[in-house]
């Protein structure tokens, strides 16, 4: 097997999967880079949900270079372990520490969490089939469409206004432990409103199915009547579409604890471990550590876990942050969310423009979403076209031109990680 040269990008072959909640067909962009990456033939009445690029056992990545065509990028990185930089292959061995990805989104994901180091190798101990490797799992969104998700709970006041305007969620809980929130008031401190939250919506997600589907129905029929004499709040609409999507499932009426975000285009969110979230439509760029542990309890039809991930969740309060980027470049916006293993960078060049991604310590990977242009290394030089997916060894300045117009975006270690911001 040919030794890695030390500036030449690596073509890609990335993955896709076919989750039931993908767009069908042509309409997602996850279909699009698959018929473009490798060739393959859209089905019009497919899901495609999730187009992944990186080493993960669930869906990895393999060279498209004619000499190792069917090499995977792991197994190729194993054999060229100095392509991840001294840094990088001290802190993580002999693989990429991050997992890159394009989501096409029709229908909500499951609410869920991701847990942490401890509790991940702990899962994967217990029930590997169901919890894939002991890694953690922070991720970040940032939104090519606009993006809607669930994320985090909302705060106290917020709260009690739920408990106060939606008394369905009151029948499922009981009264008592509805005062328990009702009767906090600012004296009270952080734990105490803390245990209460985990109080009721663990009761919330542990509710019998006749009980819930009896709720839903109820919040169903009161709402119809309420859309007659007012405007709906958006969360209300929210849930009558979740309705429609997963009848008589908690998830629905869960919505009401979280908060309901919207990313305009290029806006991203950032999540850690243990944090509650549930994407509901659009198409978004995703970054996250190697891993693909997810913990759910509602909003659908796979196995739900909702004990762990009532226990799991750290109960913070409050709107998530939402990253703009920070120019790093006329044409180069940088995403940097507060974990070592990943950040991404947004490249929008013109027609005739040319910019420069500097040499850094650690590995990249490039994904050409749209147009055409030409990647120049020190001795390597080659056109890439949307759909197009390389790795870019540590080390490595890579040089973009363009004769049209291209939008590309690069994944690599966080610059902190490298004390270089």
């Amino acid at each position: 097997m040919a030794k890695a040269n030390a500036d030449k990008l690596m073509r890609l072959r990335a993955w896709v999967q076919n989750y039931d909640w993908g767009r069908c067909g042509t309409e997602a962009q996850v279909a699009r880079l698959l018929a473009l990456n490798c060739g393959a033939e859209v089905e019009p009445n497919k899901p495609y949900a999730e187009f992944w690029m990186g080493t993960h056992g669930s869906g990895p990545s393999f060279l498209a270079d004619d000499e190792e065509e069917n090499m995977g990028l792991k197994e190729w990185i194993g054999k060229n372990p100095n392509v991840l930089g001294l840094k990088v292959l001290k802190k993580w061995g002999p693989d990429l520490p991050f997992l890159f990805k394009v989501l096409s989104v029709a229908k909500a994901l499951s609410i869920q969490a991701h847990p942490d180091k401890e509790l991940a190798k702990e899962l994967h101990k217990l029930q590997p089939n169901l919890y894939k490797d002991g890694n953690h799992k922070p991720e970040m969104a940032l939104a090519i469409t606009e993006f809607r998700a669930l994320c985090g709970f909302i705060t106290l006041e917020e709260l009690k206004d739920v408990l106060e305007d939606v008394p369905e969620i009151v029948e499922l809980i009981g009264t008592a432990s509805a005062n328990q929130v009702l009767d906090i008031d600012k004296r009270d401190g952080a734990e105490t409103v803390k245990s209460a939250l985990r109080s009721v919506f663990t009761q919330l997600m542990s509710a019998s199915k006749e009980m819930t589907t009896k709720a839903i129905s109820k919040l169903k029929s009161r709402l119809h009547i309420k859309s007659q004499l007012r405007y709906l709040t958006e969360k209300e609409q929210l849930v009558l579409h979740l309705e429609k999507q997963y009848s008589a499932d908690i998830g629905v009426i869960s919505a009401f604890f979280f908060n309901y975000v919207k990313l305009n285009p290029d806006e991203a969110l950032y999540l850690g471990a243990n944090e509650p979230h549930a994407y509901l439509s659009g198409d978004c760029i995703e970054c996250m550590a190697t891993s693909d542990n997810v913990v759910r309890a509602g909003l659908t039809p796979k196995h739900r876990d909702i004990q762990t991930l009532c226990s799991m969740l750290t109960y913070k309060q409050g709107y998530p942050e939402i990253l703009k980027g920070f120019p790093l470049s006329p044409y180069i916006t940088r995403y940097l969310p507060p974990f070592d293993e990943f950040e991404v960078d947004r490249c929008i060049l013109p027609k005739g423009g040319s910019t420069v991604f500097p040499a850094i310590p650690g590995p990249s990977i490039f994904l050409a979403f749209v147009g055409e242009g030409t990647l120049h290394t020190g001795s390597w030089e080659d056109i890439v076209t949307e759909g197009d997916v390389l790795f870019a060894p540590a080390n490595t300045e890579i040089t973009i031109t363009t004769t049209s117009e291209l939008q590309i975006y690069r994944a690599g270690v966080n610059s902190r990680f490298f004390h270089v911001l």
